[in-house]
């Protein structure tokens, strides 16, 4: 029987079946599952966002749902709402799609900061708290939203805080000359997504998740994220440096990475592999900066030094 990693590897392989030339993309949301946080996906329209989250709900054999965020949805929409049944005389809850393994949220910022915000709970803490009683989400639990670039029409920006539930972000673009040249003569790639096979179940996400933890974590390279963290506080381009959940963040990212390689112990080449998917959407520029955070993600990279 072939073991979790090998069921893994087959996993990403057939999600690159479906979205051609993006294979360090799939490995970074892979990457965000097994570390156990969630994912954001921003890009133009019609790269591949929603086409990436399909597979990935395919191959991995959760339950999943997928909510299309509007500007007139409400939180119980996502949360669920108790309705009255007048046979038993009483409020019966009805869960609402957050109630899921996998849930795929479509152009989350097209829905209104209150809308946003009913995700705060779920994806920090696992669970839902409605009408003043809390209920666990399932486990595996795992968000991958879609947003739109900040500039197009229609769109509230996520607040830092919601920014901050997000593992990591990542951008698709567009595909490469002989991706895109395969995708046009091959037809379109959402067609094969109903073939893909189930490569791995909740069990078995769970232990590769309980493998990351054990990855192997040496004192010199813990001490470099920290000279990291220590630059991104102090450097004068950066308003607002990262956070002690960020080094966390950036520490199981890279263990996750890690194990994808094929290791079970960490090395610098991990951390800055996951340094700008972690740290750029977190970074805040300094009013008078021009500078994006995935500059400031390069900046860090080239000024600190892996060695003490």
């Amino acid at each position: 029987m072939p073991s979790d990693l090998e069921q893994l590897s087959a996993a990403r392989a057939e999600i690159g079946n479906v979205l051609l030339g993006k294979d360090r993309q799939i490995q970074q949301a892979m990457c965000c599952l097994l570390a156990g946080g969630h994912l954001l996906v921003e890009d133009l329209p019609g790269v591949g966002k929603t086409t990436l989250s399909q597979a990935f709900a395919a191959v991995t054999g959760l339950a999943y749902r997928r909510v299309q965020f509007t500007s007139d949805m409400l939180p119980s929409d996502i949360l669920g709402v108790s309705v009255f049944d007048r046979n038993s005389n009483a409020f019966h809850f009805h869960p609402g799609p957050v109630f899921t393994q996998f849930l795929l949220v479509d152009e989350i910022n097209r829905a209104s900061p209150k809308t946003q915000s009913a995700l705060l709970e779920a994806m920090a803490e696992g669970r839902v708290t409605t009408e003043g009683e809390t209920r666990s989400l399932p486990k595996p639990f795992f968000v991958i939203a879609t947003q739109n670039p900040w500039f197009q029409s229609g769109t509230f920006p996520l607040p830092e805080s919601q920014l901050d539930r997000f593992l990591m972000r990542i951008s698709l673009g567009y595909p490469d000359e002989r991706s895109e040249r395969q995708l046009l003569e091959g037809g379109d790639p959402r067609e094969m997504l109903t073939t893909l096979p189930s490569c791995l179940d909740d069990a078995q996400i769970q232990r590769l998740q309980e493998l990351v933890k054990r990855v192997e974590v040496r004192s010199s390279v813990v001490s470099y994220i920290q000279r990291l963290i220590a630059f991104s506080r102090q450097d004068a381009e950066i308003a607002f440096g990262l956070s002690t959940r960020a080094g966390l963040a950036l520490l199981q990212c890279a263990k996750a990475w890690a194990l994808l390689e094929g290791r079970d112990y960490l090395l610098p080449d991990d951390v800055q592999a996951v340094l700008e998917p972690v740290a750029a959407h977190r970074l805040q520029p300094a009013a008078d900066s021009n500078a994006d955070g995935a500059e400031l993600v390069a900046k860090m990279l080239a000024q600190v030094s892996v060695l003490a």
